[in-house]
């Protein structure tokens, strides 16, 4: 009997290896900007105007506005859309929450993800905070390499990079997008 217990327990940690599924990932960037708070919330803020500042962005739509519920479909320069939605925005905080709504594995490999944008003092500038959670592509044991833990932490954190980088450059020289 003894001998039985241990191979079932045996068995089952193999296949609680096995079935190991996709972890959640957490990608955290922020960026100081030489311009007040107000003044980049204003270029910010704006939850559907993310192509005035993000490089990769070629058109964003929004509707239903800067309120819970308010959505923005995203075109990237290299293919792909992102429908997003607004979970919350608080204009008087300097933040907002949004999620992704239908995964398309073309503009990000990854499956879902939400995220946080948030406008801070920081001395005589800004400092803006972009936190993104989400889960690789492909959901499966044994994803390809293009829709990994790894692909997707690379596609999220040059995706925020590059968004804090132009955001930078808006604010601090003017520029439009």
């Amino acid at each position: 009997m003894r001998r039985l217990v241990q191979v079932l327990l045996a068995s089952l940690a193999a296949t609680a290896a096995l079935a190991h599924g996709p972890t959640p990932q957490k990608i955290d960037q922020s960026i100081t900007i030489a311009a007040k708070p107000e003044a980049v919330w204003k270029v910010v803020g704006d939850f559907a105007a993310i192509d005035r500042w993000h490089p990769d962005v070629a058109k964003s739509e929004g509707s239903d506005g800067n309120t819970a519920g308010g959505r923005r479909k995203v075109t990237l320069k290299t293919g792909g859309t992102l429908d997003e939605g607004l979970d919350e925005m608080n204009a008087e905080g300097r933040s907002y929450s949004y999620r992704l709504s239908d995964a398309d594995l073309k503009a990000l490999p990854v499956s879902s993800y939400s995220a946080t944008l948030t406008v801070t003092p920081d001395g005589n500038g800004s400092k803006v905070e972009w936190i993104g959670r989400f889960y690789r592509g492909d959901t499966g044991n044994e994803p390809p390499d293009e829709l990994n833990d790894e692909a997707g932490k690379t596609a999220m954190n040059r995706y925020f990079s590059d968004g804090l980088k132009g955001l930078k450059a808006r604010v601090e020289g003017g520029a439009t997008h």
